[in-house]
């Protein structure tokens, strides 16, 4: 009888026994972060850094090419500030950094201590969020009508001093981009919000590979005072919802507390609309538990450091000449190279080692591919290509492609459009096998049964209720440990009742457990 190849997997946890070790070991494994020695943050290293640049850059490029301008506002803002807006501070008074004196002295039992003549006159909150900041600043630069719209961006780090953390997820300090504009009417304020969702989701679904749902968020999930808030959610491998942007349509709320103020074309004074969007650091999260296997990382081309590896086998041997030679000259040849708009992000690993350990340590990294060439290859011009996605063989071994090497050249920029395809189609296909429709609460409670240790999201009719009727939803899901994402915005129309007020549906939205 035939027996289907054991494979040794590059990590010790599959996902399947563990998924929430399993992502702490591919952060590990593929050097991503580590810990830091302050609770909650976390160092990024070089190759999870790069992936945040490359994010950074591509998305850097869709701000401006809407008009945005970037700028910088200050990391410390003034309490007052945030006292201005109630529903503001409220949301955000748990998760508030205080810095409170300018001065440290020595104690008297050793040590430094805050110099109680050092009390500042009024506390500094630091950056959760730039709303209010951001909002005395455009009440100094809007005047008149012609000075709308205000469109702003900023790259900063925020603090938010959560209680249970996670690396890329859920951190203390995290880094993101945060928009902020300011309108003539919610008419253009509202354009602004879906414009910059449909960005997000653009970006997720084309640069990440990470198919999304785009869609608004309940009343109870809104940003703390917003009028309307939207979000993308991506399914991650364990069936989980992860929340990967947001974007929000903040009315004339802040305006109002920040004296945001124009002259209209009549004369009168009107009070602007804002928005605000934002996304971070997490999408790094998103995007290890969407593409991540049981040997680590994979990265898709457009936002990996480097798309190929090229990996001689050194023997510390005169030999080795004629192989770097060959191996610059290809490294060479494929830099030249265009994918995705940009050059090929080529590297050649001439670090001491054993090839085989080098290899497998940019498998875990998820680097789309690795060229692994000896000294027969350069001799007979070939390349031997490992493809991220396509690692093991039948017979459950590295499965090498052996090709020419003006071959591989000729065909290296489709290799990895098709990398970035198969990951996208490969997540979506997974998302949409994993979203059921649900039609009753009793049918809602068992789709998330306990033995169903990964059960995806359920998809259910809902009345849009408010006030008290909505908080009597949202606590009957909280005890099934369940949230609502979003409603998503695809306009499909419905008919029946809402699962759980009985009220006739107005729209459909997706439940599930998140991160």
């Amino acid at each position: 009888m035939n027996q289907t190849p054991q494979i040794r997997h590059a990590l010790s946890t599959k996902r399947a026994d563990d998924f929430a070790q399993w992502y702490q070991e591919v952060i590990s494994e593929a050097e991503m972060a580590e810990e830091s020695g302050v609770r909650g943050c976390m160092v990024i290293k070089p190759w999870g850094y790069g992936i945040w640049e490359r994010i950074q850059r591509r998305m850097d490029d869709r701000i401006k090419a809407a008009g945005v301008q970037n700028c910088y506002f200050p990391l410390f803002i003034p309490l007052s500030y945030f006292a201005k807006e109630a529903d503001h501070v409220e949301g955000f008074a748990k998760e508030m950094a205080v810095v409170t004196h300018h001065r440290l002295i020595a104690g008297e039992n050793g040590g430094l201590v805050p110099d109680p003549e050092a009390k500042l006159e009024e506390p500094l909150i630091v950056r959760p969020t730039s709303e209010t900041v951001i909002g005395a600043a455009m009440a100094r630069w809007v005047q008149s009508w012609r000075d709308l719209p205000l469109l702003t961006n900023q790259w900063a780090n925020v603090v938010r001093w959560e209680m249970r953390t996670r690396m890329f997820l859920r951190t203390s300090e995290f880094l993101w981009q945060e928009g902020h504009t300011a309108h003539a009417d919610r008419d253009d304020a509202m354009d602004e919000t879906l414009r910059a969702l449909e960005m997000y989701r653009d970006f997720a679904e084309t640069e990440l590979a990470m198919p999304v749902f785009a869609g608004e968020k309940p009343e109870n999930e809104r940003f703390p005072g917003a009028v309307a808030t939207y979000s993308i959610e991506a399914m991650m491998q364990d069936g989980k919802a992860l929340q990967a942007g947001t974007s929000h349509y903040l009315g004339t709320g802040f305006a109002k507390a920040a004296g945001i103020q124009y002259q209209d074309k009549e004369g009168t004074q009107q009070y602007a609309h804002t928005t605000s969007w934002g996304t971070s650091t997490r999408m790094i999260g998103g995007l290890i538990m969407t593409h991540g296997d049981d040997d680590g990382l994979r990265v898709p081309p457009i936002v990996a450091p480097y798309q190929i590896v090229v990996l001689p086998m050194l023997r510390d041997g005169p030999e080795d000449e004629a192989l770097l030679a060959y191996c610059q000259d290809l490294t060479k040849a494929l830099g030249q190279l265009s994918a995705f708009g940009e050059s090929v992000r080529v590297l050649l690993d001439k670090r001491p080692g054993k090839a085989t350990q080098k290899r497998w340590a940019w498998v875990r990294k998820g680097v789309p591919i690795v060229l692994e060439i000896g000294g027969r290859d350069a001799a007979g011009g070939q390349v031997s290509m490992l493809r991220r996605d396509r690692i093991w063989n039948a017979a459950a071994k590295a499965n090498f492609v052996a090709l020419a090497k003006d071959d591989f050249i000729a065909r290296a920029v489709a290799e990895l459009e098709e990398f970035q395809a198969s990951l996208f189609a490969e997540a979506k296909d997974r998302r949409d096998a994993n979203v059921s429709t649900v039609e009753n609460m009793e049918a809602l409670t068992a789709f998330f049964a306990q033995d169903k240790r990964y059960p995806g999201w359920a998809e259910v009719l809902w009345s849009r209720p408010t006030g008290a009727a909505l908080e009597s939803v949202v606590q009957k899901l909280k005890a099934l440990k369940l949230t609502i994402r979003n409603t998503p915005l695809d306009g499909q129309a419905v008919s029946g009742s809402c699962i759980f007020t009985g009220e006739p549906a107005v729209e459909r939205i997706y439940v599930a457990r998140s991160y």
